[in-house]
Order: C-alpha cells, then sequence, then structure tokens
C-alpha cells in the first residue's frame, strides 16, 4: 500500500481519538493542580465527601499542602467511592501515577483512571520478524475491554512501580514471554501520540508508547498471564486489511500504521 494511503488512514483514525469528554464533566483539581476531566457520574459519587468542592467551573480533591501519604488515603477512598457506585471496571488491585501538570503527585487504583479522566501511558511493542512481518496477539474473550480484538503484539498500560522501559520489559514477559535478551533489536521508546476518548465509564486520556523490535529467528513467543488467545504473523498488507477491516483495536491499528509509514523498522535493520 502506498504511503500517502496510510498516512490518511493514521490521519482518519487519529481523528477518532481526539473527543472532547461527554457532557457534564468538569476538570478536575487534585492539590491545585490541573490533574483530569471527572465523569458527572463520578461527581455525583464523591459530592458529599469532605475533601471533595466543586463550583461550576471544575472539582476540587485535596489540598496543595497535604502530605503525599494522605493524598493517596484519599486517591483510595476516591476509588472506592467510585467502585460502590458501580462506577469502575475491571478492578486490578493495581496502582498507577496519577499526573497533575506533568508530575506524578499520588497513586490510585487503576479501574478509577476513567472516571476522573485521568493521564495514563500505554506502552506498546510491535513485533518483527527479519522477513518484515508482523506479530499480533489475539485478545482473550475474558478481557474487559476490547475481547476477541487483534492487538499488538505487546501492550499494557505502565503502573505506578515501573520506569518506560520496565514497563515494557513486565508487559513483554506477561504477553510474549520475551526476555531483554530477546529485544536487543529494537528502537528507542517514543511517544507517538495523546489519546482522548469517551468511553462508557468516562473519559481516556493517555499517552502512547511504542517501541518497535525484530524478534530473533526461533523465539517461542508464548502468553504468560492468560489475557491472550494466540499470537500470529500477518504481512503488512495484512494487517492493514485488518485495520480497514476494524478488527484491530484502534490503539494498536495507531501504533502500527505509525511503524508502517515511518523508517524505524528499516533503520533498524541497517543498523545491524
Amino acid at each position: 500500500m502506498k504511503r500517502e494511503k496510510l498516512q490518511a488512514l493514521y490521519r482518519q483514525l487519529n481523528q477518532k481519538v481526539q473527543e472532547v469528554p461527554v457532557k457534564g464533566s468538569r476538570p478536575l483539581i487534585i492539590a491545585d493542580k490541573i490533574a483530569g476531566f471527572i465523569h458527572p457520574g463520578a461527581i455525583l459519587a464523591l459530592q458529599d465527601k469532605e475533601y471533595c468542592k466543586q463550583d461550576e467551573q471544575a472539582v476540587y480533591l485535596a489540598e496543595s499542602s497535604m502530605p503525599k501519604p494522605i493524598l493517596n488515603d484519599i486517591l483510595l477512598d476516591v476509588a472506592l467511592s467510585l467502585r460502590a457506585a458501580g462506577l469502575t471496571r475491571a478492578w486490578r488491585d493495581e496502582l498507577l501515577n496519577v499526573y497533575a501538570e506533568g508530575t506524578a503527585i499520588g497513586q490510585i487504583e487503576r479501574a478509577a483512571m476513567r472516571p476522573l479522566g485521568l493521564l495514563t501511558q500505554a506502552i506498546h511493542l510491535n513485533g518483527w520478524t527479519p522477513d518484515g512481518d508482523i506479530y499480533l496477539q489475539l485478545r482473550a474473550s475474558t478481557k474487559a475491554f476490547d475481547p476477541n480484538m487483534w492487538d499488538t503484539l505487546v501492550g499494557g498500560l505502565l503502573n505506578a512501580e515501573d520506569s518506560v522501559t520496565e514497563g515494557l520489559n513486565r508487559e513483554s514477559e506477561e504477553e510474549a514471554g520475551l526476555s531483554p535478551s530477546d529485544m536487543k533489536l529494537r528502537t528507542p521508546i517514543r511517544s507517538i501520540l495523546r489519546m482522548r476518548r469517551r468511553l462508557p465509564e468516562g473519559y481516556q486520556l493517555e499517552d502512547i508508547l511504542v517501541s518497535d523490535c525484530i524478534i530473533p529467528p526461533g523465539t517461542q513467543l508464548k502468553n504468560q498471564d492468560g489475557e491472550v488467545e494466540r499470537i500470529e504473523c500477518f504481512t503488512p498488507k495484512e494487517v492493514v486489511q485488518m485495520i480497514e477491516d476494524r478488527v484491530i483495536t484502534i490503539e494498536a491499528a495507531i501504533v502500527l500504521l505509525d511503524s508502517l509509514i515511518n523508517p524505524h523498522v528499516n533503520n533498524l535493520r541497517q543498523s545491524t
């Protein structure tokens, strides 16, 4: 497929992930810093909490002088309150950083991120064969989000304990059985865009990070966490057709198109 057509498809998908929050949402201010866009249902669930204030412009949680441990206690109560109100999906007992104006100010349960419209970071690995084909994973039918959809070989959210590289290594081992030694031939991790999507449970504000990797011949790719149905290999032409057929998640489609359009993998091959 010509590069111009790939670019047009990329622009089309990019437009679909640049949405404003649902009507009734308001900016969320945590410790006097802009942190997200809180869903109207979450506003109702928290409105009687002592730590929650609001006006016509925004919703405010906690004070700027509050010590981080106390702020984290409040964020835990926020998450539990949202859960009790039936506003969270797929509770994971996994903490993610809460970012406000570019700084990590606290931590909260992963399932609370979307109702509060907080920023997350997703890390992806595009896995390539030496011959130029692409590995994809089929998401398990039990996944809370996008079940039975094709995805990049590796993809997941960074948690509060991860550096970017640590998160990529962790997700690669869990989802494809890859060790760092299997990923010696890969590009530096890059940020490609920020997604802004309305979801049933809230608002997805997410930075997309990606690396491309040429998987060594003979590497056994095997899921370890039970969240992947299977891993298969496709030609770039087949991948583009799958994107057009909408059987690949929109996030993965954007990540794959970025790799297909740009010379990252060719540069990687030439460096060896």
